[in-house]
């Protein structure tokens, strides 16, 4: 396991890190994939379709990184397109109304930065898939697998459970970022990384996130069905509750965040 905070940054980049379609093919089972925002295009940044956790339909929502250089590109290095949000919120509308539980797996440095983006309305199409995460009455689990990026990664990460693997960050700008705008020098992100708070261990002592999963065999097989089985029980009382409970808890978790702080 990574030790410094820097140290988990570089291994939550990892090119050989188990991407969201790994965890499709390892964890799911009939997945087919859906395609397209019904707007403008699909977004290959997204993958999304319906699939199956041990015996229960759910919709599966997945931010993909690929791993070769020629994947990477394929899939905008992991930076989803307002289309790929507005694909999202699609199938998340889709699976309130089958009454499906949606997983989302997070793996985004950020949105995509560019001038078709914003012409198309990247702000608005994360605004939405926040807003409709806020009031969708199905059951959502959010894994960040890799890297947790500032808006794009919060857009799939309103949900009833947040979790991350061991030695995935969740940080409202990356290091670099953070340390070009503080010290105007980004050689300084190992230390911006430190002030930052983006480990798992410090989420989950935030109250961000609910859950730490173990990196143990990460991407083998039994890591695989350890996974499975865990989603599978929390899906399972988490489908127990009324609609009208799951929002009022979704509501109750997200405006705890930073209370004790603020008093």
């Amino acid at each position: 396991m990574a030790d410094t905070a820097y140290e988990k940054v570089k291994a939550a980049r990892a090119a050989k890190r188990p991407t969201a379609s790994d965890y499709i093919r390892g964890m799911l089972t009939d997945f087919v994939e859906l395609h397209g925002d019904r707007r403008f295009a699909d977004d290959k940044a997204i993958v999304a379709g319906l699939a199956r956790l041990g015996g229960r339909s759910i919709t599966v929502i997945g931010i993909e990184k690929g791993h070769s250089a020629k994947e990477r590109v394929a899939h905008a290095f992991g930076a989803p397109n307002p289309e790929g949000y507005r694909k999202a919120l699609r199938l998340m509308k889709q699976a309130e109304k089958f009454r499906r539980p949606v997983l989302c797996l997070v793996d985004t440095s950020g949105a995509f930065c560019g001038i078709g983006a914003e012409e198309r309305g990247q702000g608005q199409a994360i605004a939405e898939c926040l807003n409709e995460l806020s009031a969708l009455k199905t059951p959502v689990i959010s894994v960040i697998i890799g890297e947790g990026g500032s808006g794009g990664a919060l857009a799939l990460s309103l949900a009833d459970e947040v979790w991350m693997l061991e030695n995935s960050i969740y940080s409202v700008i990356s290091p670099e970022g953070c340390a070009s705008i503080l010290w105007k020098d980004a050689s300084k992100a190992e230390t911006a990384a430190q002030y930052l708070r983006l480990t798992a261990q410090d989420a989950l002592e935030l109250g961000i996130i609910d859950r730490i999963i173990p990196e143990d065999g990460l991407g083998d097989d039994i890591f695989f069905t350890r996974l499975r089985a865990v989603l599978s029980g929390r899906f399972q009382a988490l489908c127990a509750a009324s609609a009208e409970e799951l929002l009022e808890r979704r509501y109750a978790r997200f405006r705890s965040i930073g209370a004790e702080n603020a008093q």
